[in-house]
């Protein structure tokens, strides 16, 4: 158990040092889309009120370049059999997917872990909702850009 808050608190840590850094860099000029991008979204907030069967099941989800590379499922109260099921149906089908699939995917949930699978896939789905694309603001710069040659 100790063991576990130790690596949340860790995680955490992570986390918000990651939003820092992110937010720091969004107000410098230097806050170009990059070809490699790392983020972590943490689903305890924005999916709190997503319940599994035994409360919230909060998730650090990574994405890098458009790709979902890791889910880690933080400290919850659900039973870890219950958990481990859920984890082990879910988890896989969207490691390796980009954002856009992972959004359309239609999950399989684990059997007789129903309330846990709907959570961690709620959670996933609201955290992939928060992923910033960078092609979007790629595609964004060229119109703009476009538009300003055409006013000249």
């Amino acid at each position: 158990m100790k063991k576990t808050i130790i690596i949340a608190a860790i995680m955490l840590l992570v986390v918000g040092t990651t939003s820092l850094d992110a937010r720091s860099k969004k107000s410098t000029k230097a806050n170009k889309a990059t070809a490699n991008t790392t983020q972590v979204i943490y689903t305890g907030d924005i999916a709190r009120k997503v319940i599994g069967y035994n409360g919230p099941i909060p998730l650090n989800i990574t994405v890098k370049n458009g790709v979902i590379e890791n889910i880690e499922v933080l400290e919850n109260q659900e039973s870890p059999g219950y958990l481990k099921r859920a984890t082990a149906k879910v988890l896989p089908q969207y490691i390796g997917k980009t954002v856009a699939q992972a959004k359309k995917l239609d999950a399989d949930v684990a059997s007789g872990a129903t309330y846990s699978s709907n959570a961690i896939i709620q959670n996933i789905k609201m955290g992939l909702d928060q992923v910033k694309s960078t092609s979007s603001k790629k595609k964004a710069a060229k119109k703009k850009k476009s538009t300003a040659k055409k006013r000249r």
